[in-house]
């Protein structure tokens, strides 16, 4: 039996009304949706780690999910997996014609051809689509925000270049330290002028052709490395970081950063 098979009889199986597992029975989309997410994030995990028998163990509980939800889809009657399948072989062949259909290959605009095309079977589904339909409001916010703001600039709502956003951004933060420095300042005008500031950030990234979610990961990675390091460093000493001054980890900071420095002067000279 070829294992995608198996793996759809073992996922009927699970929801069998009478054999099955309760809990896979009593599961519904919206029960599962936050698996889905989070079966996709640690993927994008064992990449980052270059795990790659992780990887395979990830992406096989990724692929559960698509096929968890088809076998739900199925009971009411609305879609299977094999129509999952296939709308998006469909796709792929429609969005491909330099290589299914003899067309002319598009070189480097291919990202602009993908999300032109993209937006001719929006409009094709809903009539006159705006620019910033389609985009999942399930996304983290970081990249929703990067992917809204890619859409408007394809419709020539956008500054020319690098040096207006970051005007823009300077002009966020300051408004956001007036917000703070008020005697009445609001939770919620605090929240909303922060949140502008992280918009402004994503928009910078945007324009330095950087992903803001892979770089606010590697930041979080990085904090998380060298706090650890903080830890280690204080453990040796018989002390905790409750015991410790703020000057202290500090200057313990500093050395996780420097001890990092020397450690990829080493490894690029041994290239």
């Amino acid at each position: 039996m070829p294992e995608i098979e198996r793996l759809l009889a073992v996922m009927a199986r699970l929801r069998d009304p009478e054999r099955g597992c309760p809990w896979d029975r009593e599961q519904t989309f919206a029960a599962i949706a936050p698996h889905t997410v989070e079966e996709a994030y640690e993927a994008v995990d064992a990449i980052e780690r270059g795990d790659m028998a992780g990887l395979a163990d990830e992406l096989g509980d990724l692929l559960f999910q698509v096929v968890f939800h088809a076998q739900m889809a199925s009971e009411i009657g609305a879609f299977g997996f094999d129509d999952v399948a296939r709308a998006i072989s469909d796709k792929m062949v429609r969005r491909h014609p330099h290589v299914f259909g003899g067309g002319a290959a598009p070189g480097a605009g291919r990202a602009d051809a993908w999300e032109e095309a993209k937006a001719a079977e929006r409009a094709a589904r809903g009539g006159n689509a705006g620019a910033l339909d389609g985009v999942a409001r399930a996304l983290p916010a970081l990249a929703r925000a990067a992917k809204l703001q890619r859409r408007a600039a394809r419709v020539g709502f956008d500054w020319p270049d690098l040096k207006p956003v970051l005007a823009k951004l300077r002009e966020e933060l300051g408004e956001l330290e007036a917000e703070l420095d008020r005697a009445d300042a609001a939770p919620g005008r605090v929240a909303e002028e922060l949140g502008d500031l992280l918009f402004a950030c994503a928009n910078v990234a945007r324009h330095a052709d950087v992903d803001p979610e892979t770089a606010l990961r590697g930041a979080n990675a990085k904090f998380e490395r060298r706090f650890r390091r903080v830890e280690a460093l204080l453990a040796a000493r018989g002390r905790a970081p409750e015991d410790a001054s703020l000057d202290e980890m500090e200057r313990l900071w500093e050395q996780a950063k420097a001890e990092e420095r020397v450690n990829y002067m080493d490894k690029e000279a041994s290239i």
